[in-house]
């Protein structure tokens, strides 16, 4: 039997399927799409042609042809999108923020608030489901049931960017970028703290194990999957820091985890402590101000701002700017009016 391990990347980036099969010392030639149609679950022959076209295969770390005969011991690496899912999706009129389109993808700036794909307890309301109704042709791709056109995603209460595929084709070959960590994707955060001017935040990143619905940062491999952060500071506003945050990975909670790892939680950030005063004075009109400033943005304060990719037709970048919603800017005028003020 082939030895075959299977990587399922998730993040809040990332829906794919990672396979590495090391080929049997015994087996005859064959050619790869044939070989990988009977060894891979739920994998046609169409999802492999297009993998393979897409530059998603490769042996021994070079790309191969369909008509590429497997020979034993070679080493297969193959990405699909994500593994089908059970949830059935329901088409709903919610209306959506389309800030590019084409026959390929679209690009759609989400608004804090919204589940991406349907789940537990969120079967209903979900980008996913605004897309089933306003886009009735848009496939439910194979590999990827339950979330058409989604190749990758940003948590419920996170505004910004997210790229949409029309067809397999599209998906493949933008699975392949994020699986390669070639799209560019640039993250507005405020957080506690005076911050250092820059900085990378590395580690393994997995589940707490004091609270399942957080992550923790990891320095060993075996409780999480790798990690990395580039921030920079964009304004200094006392006693909280705006910063631009720049994912080389995509995993579950990355920045919200990262930030917090590094004693710098987001602000407003409930479920990583930063709903709480943690920079500051012990002054009432201070905790009034901040008090007011989570009325205002009762949810982390992050923004995917920037998304940049090589479009999967025309070979081109692209890259796309999204402002800062309301919630978000009126903060920042509030923060900005208290650190102009004179600081007793």
């Amino acid at each position: 039997m082939e030895n075959i391990a299977i990587e399922q990347e998730e993040g809040e980036q990332d829906l794919f399927e990672h396979f590495n099969i090391v080929v049997d010392k015994g087996q005859s030639l064959l050619r790869i799409d044939k070989f990988l149609m009977h060894r891979i679950v739920n994998a046609s022959r169409n999802r492999i042609q297009n993998a393979i076209d897409a530059g998603n295969v490769l042996v021994n770390k070079q790309l191969v042809k369909a008509s590429y005969k497997v020979k034993p011991l070679d080493e297969i690496s193959i990405v699909f999108a994500h593994p089908p899912r059970d949830t059935e999706v329901y088409p709903e009129n919610i209306p959506i923020d389309i800030v590019y389109e084409d026959d390929d993808l679209l690009v759609v700036n989400k608004p804090a608030g919204m589940v991406v794909h349907p789940g537990f307890n969120n079967y209903t309301g979900t980008l996913v489901n605004a897309l089933a109704y306003h886009f009735e042709k848009l496939p439910t791709l194979p590999g990827n049931d339950g979330r058409p056109g989604l190749v990758h995603r940003i948590d419920k209460d996170t505004s910004g960017l997210l790229l949409i595929s029309k067809n397999e084709m599209t998906m493949t070959k933008l699975a392949k970028q994020f699986f390669d960590h070639s799209i560019t994707r640039k993250y507005l955060a405020l957080a506690w703290g005076d911050i250092e001017k820059e900085g990378r935040i590395e580690g393994y990143i997995g589940r707490s194990l004091k609270n399942r619905i957080v992550q923790d940062v990891y320095e060993d491999e075996e409780k999480g999957k790798w990690s990395v952060t580039n921030y920079k500071v964009v304004e200094r506003l006392h006693y909280v820091t705006l910063i631009c945050c720049q994912l080389e990975t995509g995993r579950t909670h990355q920045i919200r985890a990262h930030m917090k790892h590094i004693g710098h939680p987001l602000f407003s950030d409930a479920n990583y402590g930063g709903d709480k005063i943690l920079k500051g004075t012990t002054f009432t009109k201070y905790k009034q101000f901040v008090a007011n400033c989570f009325e205002l943005m009762p949810r982390q304060a992050l923004h995917a701002q920037t998304l940049g990719f090589v479009h999967p037709t025309t070979k081109q970048y692209m890259e796309f700017e999204a402002p800062l919603p309301a919630d978000f800017e009126s903060v920042l005028v509030k923060w900005r009016n208290y650190a102009s003020q004179p600081q007793s």
